[in-house]
């Protein structure tokens, strides 16, 4: 699945472990979510972040397969801020 496809409403899994509501419908590298963690907020996260999403919102998870433009950019957010 890819990040374009994750539509409003859909659950998904960052690559912290943490779980969110996707809250747009919005291509590109990043994006609007309510994300559950130590608090629940909601704002933008990176696409590459999304780990995983339940297009039916059934306990299914499908992994994200990311465009050359997601990690193009991972790549230059490593390197300026590590990791």
């Amino acid at each position: 699945m890819k990040t374009s496809e994750i539509k409003k409403g859909m659950r998904i899994l960052l690559t912290n472990g943490w779980e969110g509501t996707m809250k747009d419908n919005g291509r590109g590298v990043t994006r609007i979510a309510e994300i559950e963690g130590f608090y629940t907020e909601t704002g933008s996260v990176y696409s590459f972040d999304i780990a995983s999403a339940q297009p039916n919102n059934d306990g299914i998870w499908h992994k994200i397969e990311y465009t050359e433009k997601e990690l193009k950019t991972q790549a230059m957010n490593a390197a300026i801020f590590g990791g």
